[in-house]
């Protein structure tokens, strides 16, 4: 298990500035955001964020960015340069580590989709009824934040992850019926991903192995299987043999009650009016 390192983002309005920085120097060259980020190989979706300081700029693209608009360093320089803060509680950061590194991982949530599967404006919705009231600076951190982690899902090596949510999650509207609809074919969208499965747990159920809350089980790469549950103001990694074993005898019964993955489609797009 790899020692938790201090996890820390550039804060919002510096991220605004490098943002505003970058559109200008790419308008300079002669760039749309679509034809730079087909230059820099990202999506185009992830200049737009940058620009407009809801996702920070990460010190390789910064390089790549340079070459490519031929600024000579300017945002490698501004990106070293921005002022840090601590972006994930103390007590999180383990986890985080252990989520990057994890080679297998298995979900199950009851009052929330999993913060992996969250949309910008899902994740948004959530932490805007976090208590106390986070800063508005503080959710576009962490939401920021909670979006860098999706990226793991789309490496060329990714974990196999199977994530169990309540159909209490996709009955919820947070943030509103256009935030709900987009997440809804987000999920569509995950559902498809090799090496990714979703599954719904129905309400209604007269038995439910979960009642006890959400926890995550992971695999780490020298094959260590351990487990993580989370309280507001706390969490817990377990290592424990005897406890991990118990949390993955749960949840090979979530799977077998919950609903499998054609049908947890199935479903979502019943949500969605399709079909």
């Amino acid at each position: 298990m790899s020692g938790g390192t201090r996890s820390r983002r550039k804060n919002a309005s510096a991220m605004r500035m490098v943002g505003a920085q970058l559109a200008a120097l790419r308008k300079a060259a002669g760039h749309t955001q679509r034809s730079l980020a087909a230059r820099v190989v990202v999506d185009e979706e992830t200049i737009a964020s940058i620009e407009q300081g809801r996702r920070p700029l990460k010190e390789d693209l910064a390089q790549q960015l340079d070459e490519v608009l031929d600024t000579r360093g300017v945002l490698s320089v501004a990106v070293n340069n921005m002022p840090e803060v601590d972006l994930f509680p103390r007590w999180a950061e383990e986890f985080i580590d252990l989520e990057r590194e994890a080679v297998t991982q298995s979900w199950y949530e009851n009052q929330v989709l999993p913060g992996l599967l969250q949309t910008e404006a899902y994740a948004r919705a959530v932490l805007r009824n976090d208590v106390p009231t986070l800063t508005a600076d503080e959710i576009e951190l962490r939401v920021a934040a909670r979006l860098a982690r999706q990226e793991i899902l789309h490496r060329k090596d990714p974990p196999t992850v199977c994530f169990i949510f309540s159909e209490v999650t996709l009955i919820d509207r947070l943030g509103g019926q256009e935030v709900y609809e987009e997440q809804l074919r987000r999920l569509l969208d995950w559902s498809r991903i090799p090496g990714v499965t979703l599954q719904v747990m129905p309400v209604g159920r007269e038995f439910h192995a979960g009642l006890a809350g959400p926890f995550i089980l992971l695999e780490t790469p020298d094959h260590q299987r351990l487990a993580y549950t989370e309280a507001p103001r706390g969490s817990r990694i377990i290592a424990d043999p005897d406890e991990v074993s118990y949390l993955e005898r749960r949840y090979a019964m979530l799977r077998t009650q919950a609903l499998n993955p054609y049908a947890t489609r199935s479903l979502l797009g019943r949500f969605l009016g399709e079909s």
